[in-house]
Formats: C-alpha cells, structure tokens, sequence
C-alpha cells in the first residue's frame, strides 16, 4: 500500500483500516492531509476490501479544519480547500465499501462532517461532537450539510447556532451514531458491527450502497423510480441468481461476483 505522511493505512483480511495521524494537530484537515485521505480511500475503493474503517489517532478523532492552512488563503484557495473536502466526503460514500467511523475525542467542525458522510458510525461514551463555527467568525457552512441529513433540521440548527457539542448518548439519540460504547470496548463494538454490515454478496451491497444515497432526500416517487430499475437490474446479476438459488436449495451460497 501507498506510504502517507499524515494518513496511516492497514489492511487486515478484508477491512482496509486508515487512520488519521497527525494527533499533535488535533488531526486537523489541512488540505495535504485531505489530498492523503482522498487517495486512501480511492485506493481501497478499488480494492477487493469489503470494509473501511476511518479513525484517528492521538486524544480526538478530527478537530475539523486546519486554521493554521486557512488563515492565510485568498477566495480561490479557500474555494479548493473546501473542494478537496467536499470531494473526500463524496468519494466516502461513492466507494463499494462499508464505511465505518471510529469515533473517541472529539469531532468537530469538518470532523463532525465525516462522520455525518460515514455509512456507519461507532463513538466512545467519551465523545463529542460539534460545529463549533457558530461561536466563531467562520460558519459551519459545508460540515452542516451531511450532519442535517443525520439529524434533521432543528437538531441541525441548534448544533449550528448554539456550537455547542453534543455527548455521545445524545449524537445517539439524534441519529448521527449508530452507537455508544464504553471507551475500551470500541475497536470490538467497531468490528462487529462492519462484520454483520459487510455479509453477503458484495457486489450486491456495493450497487445497495450507492443506490441508498442516490434515492435519499428525493422526493418517494422520484426514489422508488431509481430503486425499481436499479432492484430489477440487480435481479439478473450472477450474485443475485446465486443468492436466491442457495435459499431455495438451502445452502450457503458461493458469490462468483
């Protein structure tokens, strides 16, 4: 695998993990940073891996943005910063793969945003979450997008107003976790949860995966006319013959794809 600078990436058996290591900066997203990770997953999109972990390394899982690699940036530098992010959440849910975030410390800000972006999300009962930028000078704009997809509107806008964090038990609560686990026990909650996640065919969970998001926030009529045609496709794949004839003859099934 690619050597980074700031990203560390292991694959074991089919889960590739990568892990955010730049914990003397919060593992802040400079935008050197975002170009590793953006890589990473390109990486283990195109590999045969079933599942992706995202941590962190060091006390928090992101503190967000690097403001020590904002500061200085004019319109058109700000812009492709905020590109090269937008296109990391993207890729995070365009991959094949299950992506699971493994959430301890704090996430806030572009932290809280990937795990928003993440398919699934695990948190240490020690975690938070924020997007502090309504306390500041510079507003949660992009982070606010998956987050309000997460939780809805007004949870969405007391986070982005108040920028207040929010406990583990209440992320829960408000759907932007899937769950809460006393700190020790997170990597085993983490693996778990992406075993039972990653079962069955996939390539089949691979088109699940991207017509999950293709259809959500549309409107019923417009997701069910994607879901139909992408579902009657999918019933003519080698995989989905295969599921289907190893039910009917009750056996395990041998996926070809």
């Amino acid at each position: 695998m690619t050597e980074y600078e700031h990203i560390l990436v292991k694959r074991d058996g089919d889960t590739v993990t990568i892990t955010m290591n730049r914990a003397a900066r919060r593992n802040s997203l400079s935008e050197e940073h975002l170009r590793e990770l953006v890589a990473a997953f390109r990486e283990a999109g195109q590999s045969d891996a079933t599942g992706i972990v995202l941590a962190g390394a060091g006390p928090v899982f992101s503190a967000g943005h690097d403001f020590g690699d904002v500061a200085g940036r004019d319109l058109a530098g700000t812009r492709e910063l905020l590109q090269v992010c937008t296109e990391l959440m993207k890729l995070v849910q365009s991959v094949p793969q299950v992506v699971i975030a493994r959430v301890h410390g704090l996430a806030t800000a572009a932290g809280c945003q990937l795990v928003a972006s993440c398919d699934l999300a695990v948190a240490a009962e020690s975690a938070g979450f924020a997007l502090p930028g309504g306390k500041g000078g510079w507003f949660c704009h992009t982070p606010a997008v998956p987050v309000a997809r997460a939780v809805g509107r007004k949870r969405l806008m007391e986070l982005a107003l108040t920028g207040d964090p929010i406990d583990a038990a209440t992320a829960l609560e408000w759907g932007l976790v899937n769950r809460v686990v006393p700190d020790e026990q997170l990597d085993e909650a983490v693996a778990e949860l992406l075993g039972r996640a990653t079962r069955g065919s996939r390539a089949s969970k691979g088109l699940g995966k991207v017509t999950l998001y293709a259809q959500l926030d549309r409107p019923e009529a417009d997701a069910y006319a994607i879901a139909l045609e992408v579902m009657a496709a999918a019933s003519q794949t080698a995989d989905a013959k295969e599921g289907m004839a190893a039910f009917l003859e009750k056996r395990k099934p041998e996926w070809p794809g």
